[in-house]
């Protein structure tokens, strides 16, 4: 539709014009229950509601025209300040026509608007289990159309009030405080200060809710009491561990409001864990959606813990930095999902039991943001974002990752404290309204003293990532005479580094001497190293201050080589795993000795998340970077080194759980499989090994991919799990057989047909991609490259990328990237988010085949 891809001009212009007094809306939700037709009479279509919307709104001049944003399949009545307007000439079916406007304006829409099915807008979820229906909103960027006439851009705030009509026996809960009507059974909800329109929500349903109180005394005396809950879908209430969420929510409250000095601004505060969620959790202010994985439905490990804790702690920051004060356009996303990103990690470790917060951070966000920023399409931290597809793609790894590494690199730079009272009068001086960057350098650079127009230069405005590596001199008695540090990269930038010395003590690999120093150019001597011992191993970075790839000098790589798994410092360890891996997948490291080193040290790794991250490395490195004729070779290799740490580890211990479920991954041989085999059936038998439901589906996918598990297994395991989760499972699990009529079935579900939700069709392109089956696949290449322009046409954006970035042919080799390379030079009129996710997967591909030759190279040196 010509209207729904909403310009940053467009916006712009809108928000000159129009002031936005507050919004009335009115959603009638009865027809979520039952088979029957829909609201509006239809047999067929779309699942529909009614959503009545009254804005109230100002325009600069009077006369003038503007358009408000819809989209909706039907609707019944348009009224501008009282003059009944005909739907069919107004709507177009993304916008209605605004003409003739008025100082003051009254606009009322009825409309029918559709259930959503993939994850955008109303989402409506049926549980296979008990047959009960769940309803929830998720509107970023743009969504908040799907569910009611509006403004749709962020910096057209206003106060909302929603009402909402529901089944009888369900709960529903929005951004204020609501209660059911008695009198006509109505859910009405308090005003909201001014907020955008996409952290607006609803959720409702039957859901199992649970309530606590978070309690505080102020600095002045005053008491703040702000009311808690939780909810989950019924069925999962037997594994809801609500009492943890509310201890990581109090305690980031806690931790927020001493750094912040601002009270929490939005009264309640509800989280809500929903079914079929495409993201991790949204920042709705009093109404926080969470995707329900987040309750574990079996045994899992510590780091799950810490993941959701992170996860609720970074959307308590949004609270402040970005429903609070909120970016202006897209353009400046990073003014929220930086900070929320750094803050997260920063509030875990300062706050919670997750004290090692910053190891996960350097060995996983980090190597998002690194990957991020080497493809084609990277970007600066604050990005070019022309329009609202532009919009969905840049919930990236820079905007997250490398924005939440730069303000890590602020913080060292300024200073903490200037940098948290930097972010108390960003707060107060602008409470509910909208910034740009130079509003929040202009506080910083109050507070610090600092210029910051050269940092924001060099951090924000700019992209790409650059390596750091040390260079060494010694004199004769084997003490450094001189240690500088090489910058590369397109731009140097200005680093503020530790330096960390070290060798042996013992068996233990120890830091004996460290230095800071500014990075500035693209060489710096660490005058304050000079006349050390000569060390074994040199790691720039140490603490992981900056933003940079770590580079090694010839010993120091070749003391890794030896001896990882002395090193004591666990963040020094995740950070040398970080630098290894970065130099597998920049063609300088072959994969097979990657492959080597996770086989030798990481039974050694005592971080759990280090450990599950090198386990999805060694997986990457054996499918993607590893010469093909050794794979079979890496393959075994790894099979045999998962099983024997499996049987090492601790009995019962979160190890034995990680080393069971990689080893499940890489399970190829007959023996391998046939153990898997013994383990769900009960036959066999590790010590300790406690093989639950969601162990179970972990197992039965390989089977089904290697052909040991047929369409009956599956089916039965299903009866075990006839869940939500279960089903989920199980058409992963169908997907990944050896078969080409399975292949083929599963692509036209996926491809052809848009029967399936969200959540069913990201599994059944998960179980479809198995690196095993390169030949199977292989015809799927050209079919691929026909399709993605008809499906990013036809289907939701969000569903279009899950198709465009699942199902490219990775495993295809030269022969797909010749063909992405062709079709990126015949459809350059393609849209720019379509041609993005290509030639981002194109760039992948290209990057693997670089490390299969560097793979081969070394096999022949």
């Amino acid at each position: 539709m010509p209207g729904e891809n909403l310009s940053r001009d467009e916006a712009r212009l809108r928000a000159e014009l129009l002031s936005v007094d507050g919004y009335e809306v009115a959603l009638d939700l009865r027809s979520a229950v039952g088979d029957g037709p829909n609201t509006d009479g239809a047999a067929s279509g779309p699942r529909t509601f009614r959503s009545v919307t009254t804005i109230r709104f100002r325009s600069a001049r009077a006369g003038a025209s503007a358009f408000a944003d819809l989209l909706a399949p039907s609707v019944t009545s348009v009224t501008l300040n009282g003059e009944k307007l005909d739907p069919a000439v107004v709507f177009d079916g993304s916008r209605i026509a605004l003409d003739s406007l008025a100082e003051d304006n009254v606009l009322v829409v009825d409309a029918q608007c559709a259930y959503s099915r993939t994850g955008e807008g109303l989402h409506r979820f049926v549980d296979p289990e008990d047959g009960e229906v769940y309803l929830y909103t998720q509107y970023e960027p743009a969504d908040a159309r799907r569910v009611f006439a509006n403004f749709e851009q962020p910096d057209l705030k206003a106060p909302f009030r929603f009402e909402v009509t529901a089944p009888e026996g369900w709960t529903v809960w929005s951004n204020g405080a609501g209660e059911r009507s008695a009198g006509d059974g109505v859910w009405r909800f308090a005003e909201t200060l001014p907020i955008s329109t996409y952290i607006t929500a609803v959720v409702a349903g039957p859901y199992h809710y649970e309530t606590d109180v978070y309690r505080r005394t102020g600095a002045d005396g005053t008491e703040l009491e702000i009311p808690l809950g939780a909810m989950c879908r019924k069925a999962l209430a037997r594994h809801f561990d609500a009492d943890d969420v509310f201890l990581v929510t109090k305690q980031g409250l806690d931790f927020f409001h001493d750094r912040f000095d601002y009270p929490y601004p939005f009264g309640k505060y509800d989280q809500a864990f929903v079914p079929e969620y495409n993201i991790g959790a949204m920042e709705n202010p009093g109404c926080v959606t969470f995707r329900e994985e987040f309750i574990f439905r079996g045994k899992v490990t510590s780091a799950s813990y810490e993941r959701r804790a992170n996860v609720i702690l970074h959307e308590m920051a949004h609270m402040w930095f970005g429903d609070l004060v909120t970016m202006e356009w897209w353009d400046d996303l990073w003014l929220k999902e930086s900070f929320a990103d750094f803050m997260g990690s920063y509030a875990m470790v300062g706050a919670t039991r997750f004290t090692n917060g910053w190891i996960t951070f350097a060995n996983n966000r980090k190597a998002w943001a690194y990957r991020a920023d080497q493809l084609p399409s990277t970007h600066p931290v604050t990005a070019d974002i022309r329009d609202l597809e532009d919009a969905k793609l840049n919930f990236d790894g820079i905007t997250y990752a490398k924005g939440a590494s730069v303000l890590k690199q602020l913080v060292a730079y300024v200073g903490e404290e200037a940098f948290l009272e930097g972010a108390r009068r960003y707060f107060k001086r602008h409470a509910y309204g909208n910034t740009r960057l130079g509003d929040l350098l202009s506080v910083l650079e109050e507070t610090s003293g600092r210029d910051m127009a050269d940092w924001s230069r060099s951090w924000l405005q700019t992209s790409g990532v650059n390596s750091l590596t040390p260079e060494l001199t010694f004199d004769a008695s084997d003490r450094i005479t001189e240690l500088a540090v090489i910058q590369d990269g397109e731009q140097p930038r200005p680093h503020r580094v530790a330096v960390g010395l070290y060798r042996h003590d013992g068996p233990e690999l120890v830091r004996y001497a460290r230095a800071e120093v500014d990075v500035t150019g693209t060489r710096t001597v660490v005058t304050e190293l000079a006349g050390a011992d000569r060390p074994e191993l040199v790691l720039v970075n140490d603490e992981d201050l900056t933003y940079c790839k770590i580079r090694f000098d010839y010993g120091s790589l070749e003391t890794l080589r030896d001896s990882l798994g002395d090193l004591t410092d666990p963040l020094a360890r995740a950070l040398c795993w970080s630098a290894l891996w970065n130099l597998t997948r920049d063609a300088l490291v072959p994969a097979r000795d990657f492959i080597g080193l996770v086989l030798r040290f990481a039974g050694r790794e005592t971080d759990i998340g280090v450990l599950q991250m090198l386990h999805a490395w060694a997986r990457s490195a054996l499918t993607h970077y590893a010469a093909p004729e050794w794979r079979g070779t890496g393959g075994r290799l790894l099979a045999e080194g998962a099983l024997k740490e499996l049987r090492l580890a601790e009995p019962g211990s979160q190890h034995q759980l990680t080393w069971a479920r990689f080893f499940a991954s890489v399970a190829e041989s007959a023996a391998d499989l046939q153990l898997l085999e013994g383990l769900l059936a009960g036959t066999g038998r590790i010590d300790g090994l406690e093989v639950d439901q969601e162990l179970r589906w972990a197992f039965l996918e390989p089977l089904a991919a290697h052909g040991t598990a047929d369409e009956s297994v599956v089916a039965a395991e299903l009866a075990r799990d006839d869940t939500a989760s279960g089903k989920r499972h199980q058409l992963r699990c169908l997907a990944a057989r050896p078969s080409a009529e399975v292949k083929e079935r599963a692509w036209a579900e996926v491809v052809e047909s848009d029967t399936l939700s969200n959540a069913l069709a990201g599994a059944t392109i998960a179980g479809f991609v198995q690196a095993g089956q390169r030949e199977l696949l292989a015809p799927y290449t050209a079919k691929y490259f026909a399709a993605i322009e008809r499906v990013w046409a036809e289907r939701s954006i969000q569903i279009g990328m899950d198709v465009v970035s699942g199902l490219f042919p990775m495993l295809q080799g030269e022969t797909a990237l010749k063909e992405a390379d062709t079709w990126l030079a015949t459809h350059e009129d393609a849209p720019p988010a379509l041609r993005r996710l290509v030639l981002e997967a194109r760039d992948d591909l290209a990057r693997g085949l670089r490390g299969q030759v560097c793979d081969a190279g070394s096999a022949e040196s």
